[in-house]
């Protein structure tokens, strides 16, 4: 129940924090940040990881361990069960909404992909905790019943620790999921494409040698370009069909804010 307690103190924090990022995500770009604060967002979701597990996984063990240590009989488990009953009720409604927008943001995608390639964690981030969350109270109804129905207390301080490990591995997960979107993660790979083909499609350029892209937040993406632009052309056309380009590539991909060009002719 300490475990339990500790969790949902740490899941408040822990969406306080991305509703901070995300308010954080909106200022606009200025001198210092030209770009804008979009990477605020991965910032505090690398943030929510590391305190889920250094608080929430790391004092869950630590009480599991202290309880089989010096296991304390459970006086009244009924007060435990309608607790817990309650808390799957409310984190039931929570998971459901989290698993509503999880499914929008997912679209065609295979789940395990989805969480590969979204760009905006607080997504998955909430649903993971939320899930994390509803796993750890049947652990610990589990936890109090057998301690109940056996008589053996060390099955309390064994469910701590087994609420400790799930917050650990969901932490560790999105820790990995959310560190590469920190350091810059280029975008989808259709997007990429698609920049390719449009380039390629304009009879000014005749290839297309590189097409870069960062995230710099879930709705930013940066683009620059390096092309071959044909030799018959002068700087003015040049100049013309790059504008053309890079108005076709912001219509068709809204999320693209910025591309950059690097005209070269043969």
């Amino acid at each position: 129940m300490m475990s339990e307690g500790i969790h949902s103190v740490v899941d408040t924090g822990n969406q306080i924090l991305l509703l901070m990022g995300l308010k954080k995500a909106e200022k606009p770009a200025d001198k210092q940040f030209p770009f804008g604060h979009g990477k605020e967002v991965y910032f505090w979701s690398f943030v929510v990881a590391i305190i889920i597990f250094g608080v929430g996984a790391g004092i869950s063990i630590y009480e599991g361990i202290h309880s089989i240590s010096d296991p304390h009989e459970i006086t009244n488990p009924n007060i435990n069960y309608i607790v817990l009953a309650l808390a799957m009720i409310f984190e039931a409604f929570a998971w459901y909404f989290a698993w509503k927008e999880f499914k929008k943001a997912k679209g065609d995608r295979g789940y395990y992909e989805a969480v590969r390639k979204e760009k905006d964690p607080t997504t998955f981030v909430v649903l993971f905790e939320d899930s994390a969350a509803m796993l750890g109270l049947v652990v610990a109804f589990i936890g109090v019943l057998l301690t109940q129905v056996t008589g053996i207390l060390i099955f309390d301080g064994i469910a701590s620790i087994v609420i400790g490990v799930i917050l650990g591995g969901t932490a560790i997960w999105l820790a990995h999921e959310t560190k590469g979107l920190l350091i810059g993660e280029s975008a989808d790979e259709r997007i990429i494409q698609g920049i390719q083909e449009m380039g390629e499609g304009m009879d000014s350029i005749q290839t297309i040698k590189e097409v870069l892209t960062l995230h710099m937040g879930p709705q930013y993406i940066l683009v620059t370009i390096s092309a071959d632009f044909s030799s018959t052309l002068n700087s003015d056309e040049v100049e013309s069909n790059t504008a053309a380009l890079s108005a076709q590539i912001k219509s068709r991909y809204p999320k693209v804010k910025r591309v950059f060009i690097e005209a070269e002719t043969k």
